[in-house]
């Protein structure tokens, strides 16, 4: 299982889903990359304003927010 996070320096909000991913790796065994989209027009243009984005396997599935029980929840069960 791979976990993504499309951040940006100075983000609260990523700082945020950062923790709760790394909170959990303890309890789960899964892949973590972080992508920062500071300075990639591409990326800027796709994840600009919803970031922090996690993706599970190639799938968004928290976007600004992430909760985490349910974040726990999708990489427990794998």
């Amino acid at each position: 299982m791979l976990v993504v996070l499309y951040s940006r320096q100075g983000c609260h909000l990523c700082d945020v889903a950062r923790d709760v991913i790394l909170a959990e790796r303890s309890g789960a065994a899964f892949a973590f990359e972080e992508v920062d989209i500071g300075g990639d027009d591409a990326l800027e243009l796709e994840y600009g304003v919803r970031v922090p984005v996690v993706e599970i396997d190639g799938h968004a599935r928290f976007e600004v927010d992430v909760d985490p029980a349910a974040f726990a929840a999708l990489v427990r069960r794998g």
